[in-house]
């Protein structure tokens, strides 16, 4: 004769693992329809501003837009493990700033290999991120907080270490090929897409491949979705978060490298605002700043209507403080809609 009791537990047990199941396709449902709707908005806006301006469509305003998702969108991966673990990150423009300071001071000031300067930019960027994670797991500090001091830092640094003074790059080292280049097109004659858009590429599928076959990528979900469970299941989530501001820090630094070479040069002064471009993209892609969703493709997408949307009112001759303007109306509307939908 069956124990009632044991058959009542296997029937709960039951009933939550559908519930969770259920849970789990609303969750991609949802997200699959964020991207949907973030990517006809995309479309909306290359066909208002082509009708607005006939300078939007030419093939080398076409260029600038994608070079200017590459940087973009390498920054937002970053972000993107962040606001999935419901924290945040607003130093990583200023991060991507001295990143590239340092890829210059190596590289310039000190003669080093151009290989050497770019590692080296990159664990800056990587440094950075572990300093971050580290005041946020262990000292408590709340990330808003903690990122908001080090953005200040990293800002200042920029300007002690360069001397405020933009440092310029050889043309001869063949610093600016790492993004300006055509490896493709020295392999397939005529087929000029610029490096930055395969380090773009590349940094997608790592990131992507990381996020859902890793055990950092479960770890990063599992904490935005409840970090005291995860906790109490045995992980040590002040590790792994410091591990997800550290691979951050290293796409900011990758980023840094990239802006570097696009323009040839380090310019201390330039990084302020990008942490909310950023954040913008990683949100309108369907990352959830209450922390447990989000997504790399919707970040590309993301990436891709702030370019948008910046090189469009930029060619309408719209202002820059009015351009600012927008930006913040963007992610406003991005956080209301994740929270109107959440709340559905």
């Amino acid at each position: 004769m069956s124990n009632p009791g044991t058959t009542s537990s296997t029937g709960g047990n039951r009933m939550e693992t559908k519930k969770a199941s259920a849970t789990s396709r609303m969750k991609l449902q949802a997200g699959a329809m964020q991207k949907l709707l973030a990517f006809g908005g995309l479309i909306f806006l290359i066909i208002i501003f082509s009708i607005l301006s006939p300078n939007f469509f030419r093939f080398n305003n076409i260029v600038s837009i994608i070079l200017a998702t590459c940087v973009n969108g390498v920054l937002a991966f970053g972000v993107t493990f962040v606001i999935i673990t419901s924290g945040i990150d607003l130093s990583v423009g200023t991060t991507m700033t001295l990143s590239a300071v340092m890829a210059g001071v190596f590289i310039t000031n000190a003669g080093l290999p151009v290989w050497v300067g770019v590692i080296g930019g990159i664990l800056t960027g990587s440094a950075i991120g572990v300093v971050n994670g580290f005041m946020i797991s262990r000292m408590k500090l709340p990330p808003f907080i903690a990122t908001l001091g080090m953005m200040m830092a990293t800002k200042g640094l920029s300007l002690v270490i360069s001397g405020t003074k933009p440092i310029y790059f050889e043309t001869e080292n063949g610093f600016s090929n790492i993004a300006m280049g055509s490896l493709l097109n020295d392999i397939i004659p005529g087929f000029t897409i610029p490096n930055a858009v395969i380090v773009l590429i590349i940094a997608a599928i790592i990131a992507a491949l990381v996020l859902s076959k890793t055990i950092l990528g479960r770890y990063t979900f599992a904490l935005g979705s409840n970090e005291e469970a995860t906790r109490l299941s045995g992980v040590n989530t002040a590790n792994w978060k410091m591990i997800v501001y550290t691979v951050c820090g290293t796409f900011a630094g990758v980023a840094g490298v990239l802006m570097a070479s696009r323009l040839n040069s380090a310019q201390p002064a330039l990084g302020a605002g990008y942490e909310m471009d950023a954040i913008a993209a990683s949100v309108i892609g369907g990352a959830s700043l209450a922390g447990g969703e989000g997504g790399i493709v919707g970040t590309i997408i993301g990436a891709f209507i702030i370019s948008t949307l910046t090189n469009g009112l930029r060619i309408m001759s719209v202002p820059q403080e009015w351009q600012t303007v927008v930006t913040g109306l963007i992610v406003v509307l991005a956080v209301y809609s994740d929270m109107a939908r959440k709340r559905k």
